[in-house]
C-alpha cells in the first residue's frame, strides 16, 4: 500500500482519477502535444474553480484540508459517481487515529447451521474476501469456495478460476474496487496489508488495477460462470451482513435451464459425497486447505 504509507491518500486518489478522465470526456480539446494520459492538473483546477497552485499542493498532500465545496467541485470535474464521491469525502475527513483493534471474524453457529440447510451454493466470507465458512452446494460450484480460501487471491491467481469467470476481466476490476472501499482508512489492518502485499508482488492485474484507485459497492448482482461439468450457469448473487461478516447466496432463476442445471449439480456431489464415504461438514475447514 504505497500511497496509503505516503500519508498523502487524498492526493494520490486525485492524481489516479485525474489521469483516467480524457480532455474529451471533460469538453476540452485534446490537441496534438499531451503528455499525460487524462486531465492536466492546471485543468482539473480551471473546471473546479480552484487556483492550479491550490491543487498542486492539495495532490502533494501540503493541504489536507480541502472545503466541502472545492470536494464536490473536483467530484463533479472527475466525474465521480456516489460511491466515488464518498470516497473522497471520506479521505479528506480521515484523521491520525489510534489503531483500532479489530475482533476476530467469527461465524456464528447460528450460520453454521442456515449454510446446512440451504440447498443453493452458499458461504460466509469476512472483510478481506477470506472464506470463512460454506456449504456443499457451494463447493460443488468451486472448490475455491472451500474455507481457508481468499476469493481475491483465487480470482487473480487461479488458472481455473479465470476459466470459471464470463468476464473474469470485469470481476477482477470489480472485486479489486471493492477492496480498496472496504479497507477505506483501516489500512493498517493486518490483514490488508498482508493481502494487497501479495498480490501486489505475484498479479500485474492486481497492481495494475489497484493503480487506478477504483472503489465501488460488491453487492448483489447476476453473474454468468461455467462449470466443468454442468456448463454455462446464470447466477443471482445476494451478500447479507451478519454480525461481522457477510453471507453470500448464488441462485438461478426458477425453473430456469440454470435452475435444472444446479440441481443436476446438487445431484452429482451428493452421489459423489455418498460413493467416497465423506461426512464432514462442507464448512468445517480443510486442515490441507492453504
Amino acid at each position: 500500500m504505497k500511497d496509503e504509507e505516503s500519508g498523502n491518500r487524498l492526493g494520490s486518489y486525485l492524481r489516479a482519477r485525474r489521469e483516467l478522465v480524457t480532455p474529451a470526456q471533460a469538453g476540452i480539446p485534446s490537441g496534438g502535444n499531451r503528455r499525460v494520459p487524462g486531465l492536466r492538473r492546471e485543468e482539473v483546477a480551471l473546471l473546479a474553480g480552484i487556483s492550479p497552485d491550490y491543487y498542486l499542493r492539495l495532490e502533494r498532500g501540503r493541504d489536507k484540508n480541502p472545503s466541502p465545496q472545492v470536494l464536490e467541485s473536483l467530484a463533479r470535474v472527475l466525474q465521480l459517481d456516489d460511491v466515488e464521491r464518498a470516497y473522497l469525502l471520506g479521505l479528506a475527513a480521515a484523521r491520525p487515529r489510534a489503531p483500532r483493534r479489530k475482533r476476530p471474524e467469527h461465524v456464528p453457529a447460528r450460520v453454521h447451521q442456515l449454510l446446512a440447510h440451504l440447498q443453493i451454493p452458499a458461504f460466509v466470507e469476512g472483510r478481506a474476501f477470506d472464506v470463512l465458512a460454506s456449504n456443499a452446494m457451494a463447493v460443488a460450484l468451486s472448490p475455491r469456495l472451500r474455507p481457508g480460501h481468499n476469493r481475491l487471491r483465487s480470482l487473480l491467481l487461479d488458472p481455473e478460476e479465470r476459466a470459471f469467470h464470463q468476464d473474469w476481466t470485469k470481476a477482477t476490476a470489480d472485486f479489486v474496487a471493492a477492496l480498496r472501499t472496504t479497507i477505506g482508512d483501516d489500512t493498517d489492518n493486518p490483514r490488508y496489508v498482508e493481502l494487497v502485499g501479495e498480490l501486489a508482488l505475484s498479479s500485474q492485474r492486481f497492481r495494475t488495477l489497484w493503480a487506478r484507485h477504483d472503489v465501488r459497492a460488491l453487492d448483489g448482482g447476476t453473474t454468468t460462470v461455467h462449470h466443468p461439468v454442468v456448463g454455462e450457469l446464470r447466477l443471482h448473487r445476494d451478500k447479507l451482513p451478519i454480525d461481522d461478516v457477510i453471507l453470500v447466496v448464488y441462485y438461478p432463476d426458477k425453473d430456469s435451464d440454470s435452475d435444472e442445471k444446479l440441481r443436476l449439480l446438487a445431484a452429482l456431489a451428493h452421489s459423489e459425497s455418498a460413493g467416497t464415504g465423506q461426512d464432514r461438514p462442507a464448512d468445517v475447514p480443510d486442515p490441507k486447505t492453504p
